[in-house]
């Protein structure tokens, strides 16, 4: 068990480090092998938190730098969630995420390997919103809140601070979101001995992913992005499929 716990908490917390988002996607795999569903969910949401502020406080200057154009998709965002949990009664999740996983294949796998990526560099206020929006509704309805949000930002020509600015305190607010729930259902009874491990090994490999992290540069932080899109989708189609 320990073995599995340390090596999800090493590859969520690296690419939380790394990129800012996808901890679920790389953690969960080895969590739900030892935990059942929603303790490891519950867990891989916390750590994903408590790792996050180590990204936030990098891109901290990036931040203050232009607050609005994070609000432009954070409050859609918050706005979104409510919205897709209240929807999640009357939709299919399993069609719905295979839907969103399809796109995702095919947008990341069109432009992983292509030489020149696509630049959006005029300001989209309205588009922002949107996707804010749709990424929220998205997190409340199936659990993918970053799924689009980390697709639109990789067609942005920001830098990687500026990009990430914005991505991770969108993930954050709607992972505190989502841990509060879960706290409020019991989630986190009895998984003191599973965040014991997990917590520190997550802390240590963000660490690690952030020290990469600075040494890309601006393009290849889009192309991890990207080729990240592709993985998101690529885990859920598996995860449905499997």
């Amino acid at each position: 068990m320990i073995v599995y716990l340390l090596l999800g908490a090493a590859a969520g917390g690296f690419i939380n480090g790394l990129s800012g988002t996808g901890t679920a996607l790389f953690a969960l795999g080895f969590y739900l092998v030892v935990l059942d569903p929603v303790t490891a969910v519950a867990i891989v949401a916390l750590m994903s938190v408590i790792a996050g502020i180590q990204g936030l406080w990098v891109v901290r200057g990036a931040i203050f730098e232009n607050p609005k154009r994070l609000l432009r998709f954070v409050i859609p965002g918050l706005l979104g969630v409510p919205c897709g949990v209240w929807l999640l009664g009357g939709l299919d999740a399993t069609f719905l995420r295979l839907g969103v996983a399809a796109f995702l294949i095919l947008y990341g796998g069109y432009f992983a390997f292509r030489k020149a990526l696509p630049a959006f560099s005029r300001p989209t206020p309205v588009v922002d919103s949107m996707v804010g929006g749709i990424g929220g509704l998205l997190g409340g309805a199936a659990g993918m809140s970053g799924a689009l949000p980390s697709m639109w930002m990789s067609l942005r020509p920001w830098t990687k601070y500026e990009t990430r600015a914005v991505l991770q305190p969108f993930n954050m607010v709607m992972l505190v979101t989502t841990v509060t729930l879960l706290f409020s259902r019991g989630a986190y009874e009895g998984s003191l001995p599973a965040l014991a491990i997990t917590i520190p090994s997550g802390l240590f490999a963000a660490q690690v992913g952030i020290f990469v992290f600075k040494r890309l540069s601006d393009t290849g932080f889009r192309r991890i992005l990207i080729l990240l899109t592709l993985a998101m989708g690529l885990g859920i189609l598996a995860s449905e499929l499997l």
